[in-house]
């Protein structure tokens, strides 16, 4: 589904595939299953690098080990809101990460500024998404 609705705009390889047993890792651990978009994704990329090498979509034990450290880190929670509605799963290659957030159950796509600790949304779903990110022409493409 995804090779097709996104072989226009992807100018890189597609990565292997994500195995049940990361995903279900990472939904076991997390406590929440992962949106299906995502999952439908990272079932046919484990990951997907965007035009200047950022990861718009981080492989599976990457979701995994970020969004614990996120949660559990002492020092996020005297800096940050907390993150436990937040599911990260890519980032912009200069610190800001993107996330859906699972409270909303929409499938919406939604930027945190890690220097304002600021969230934003950033697209609709997750192909509006990845059209957005593979077709940029810079970090800040979601401003």
């Amino acid at each position: 589904m995804w090779r097709e609705s996104l072989g226009d705009v992807v100018t890189g390889p597609w990565r292997p595939p994500a195995s049940y047993a990361a995903l279900h890792a990472v939904e076991t651990s997390l406590g929440r299953p992962l949106p299906t978009a995502l999952r439908s994704l990272l079932l046919e990329t484990d990951g997907m690098e965007g035009p200047y090498g950022e990861d718009i979509v981080w492989p599976a034990g990457r979701i995994l080990d970020d969004n614990l450290a996120f949660r559990t880190r002492p020092e996020f929670r005297s800096l940050y809101r907390p993150f436990d509605p937040l599911l990260f799963f890519g980032d912009n290659g200069g610190g800001d990460q993107f996330a859906f957030v699972q409270d909303l159950g929409d499938g919406s796509v939604h930027v945190w500024d890690h220097e304002t600790d600021e969230r934003g949304l950033v697209a609709p779903d997750l192909g509006s998404y990845l059209r957005g990110a593979l077709g940029s022409d810079g970090e800040d493409w979601y401003r």
